[in-house]
């Protein structure tokens, strides 16, 4: 049996906080220390094989971060353990740092002063690669991300787009097993997120390495994961494939209406009000329990129509129904 890239048991992350009551200002130093703990984390357990592309989401604060810097070697668990290419992350840091590749959208690999070319080099000392090793890696990774135009111009002077192909590259070089993304598309326009999708396509293809995202634009989980982990309060909620995922909730209809009347309102079990707006109704069908004809004949009847489309429910509002569900449930 193959060992999963990546193995994670039962691991929980406490955070202790410590607060003082009493005066306002300076004098609230001297007041009585109250200690608090905080469970970033709490009894995760999952397994990544060789080569899959996973997103790991959930809404801020759910523990993503948290559970990414322990994977990484940077945080200690409170309980529990895992481990990553084999080794033990918290404990075997400097092992691991030749296996993994990490990105995150707000941090560079690259020295702002140096020219892209200058940067790759002091990484490939950092990482001892030999130098047919990194010239090798260097043109297949120039040719992926398509960065022979600006290898000689400095960091500061890339646009967010060229940096963060460049930022790929430079986790790369040393041929990681898993690649950790975190947000690589943050604050990437429409072109430089699709062209940064097609780019990491290319590379899950070409180097078959393991991919665990994070991110809050459901394109970038649809564009290049298989597999999807939600989280929510430190806990898992689900795991499954996109696919199923996708196929669980085809039972859910999203049913989008312009109305002459200016606040349309609609109340019917089984049917929820995403978006209401002035003279707009978004309304997301579960046809489980009533069937779509039902309330769109409802509609003809209640409201004048301008227009109405029927699609599936975005894989965004997919997520939010079942946040919504699971906290309805505790």
């Amino acid at each position: 049996m193959v060992e999963p890239v990546i193995r994670v048991e039962s691991l929980s992350r406490h955070f202790v906080s410590r607060t003082r009551t009493g005066a306002t200002g300076w004098a609230r130093w001297f007041g009585k220390a109250e200690t608090t703990t905080f469970s970033a984390v709490r009894d995760l357990s999952f397994s990544i094989d060789s080569g899959a592309k996973v997103a790991f989401i959930g809404p801020n604060g759910a523990g993503k971060s948290t559970t990414l810097k322990m994977l990484c070697g940077l945080l200690r668990p409170t309980d529990g353990t895992a481990r990553v290419c084999g080794h033990v992350p918290w404990d075997e840091t400097r092992a691991l740092a030749r296996r993994i590749g990490l990105v995150f959208g707000q941090r560079s690999h690259l020295w702002p002063g140096l020219p892209v070319t200058d940067s790759f080099d002091l990484l490939a000392r950092i990482y001892d690669l030999t130098p047919e090793a990194y010239k090798s890696q260097r043109a297949k990774l120039v040719a992926t991300f398509g960065l022979g135009g600006f290898l000689t111009q400095t960091a500061r002077t890339l646009s967010l787009g060229q940096r963060m192909r460049c930022d790929l590259a430079a986790a790369l070089l040393h041929q990681p097993s898993v690649l950790f993304l975190d947000e690589p598309t943050i604050g990437l326009d429409v072109t430089a997120k699709a062209l940064l999708r097609d780019h990491l396509n290319t590379l899950a293809r070409a180097f078959d390495t393991t991919i665990l995202l994070t991110s809050h634009d459901t394109d970038d989980i649809e564009r290049l994961c298989e597999r999807v982990i939600l989280i929510d309060h430190g806990r898992k909620l689900l795991d499954t494939s996109l696919h199923e995922l996708r196929r669980e909730y085809t039972r859910f209809k999203t049913l989008s209406l312009a109305t002459e009347e200016e606040s349309p309102t609609y109340d019917q079990a089984g049917v929820q009000v995403i978006e209401q707006a002035p003279h707009r109704l978004v309304l997301s069908v579960d046809v489980g329990v009533v069937p779509l004809e039902q309330v769109v004949a409802a509609c003809f009847a209640r409201f004048t129509l301008h227009d109405i489309a029927i699609e599936d429910l975005p894989l965004e509002e997919v997520i939010k129904t079942i946040y919504a569900g699971q906290r309805g449930a505790t």
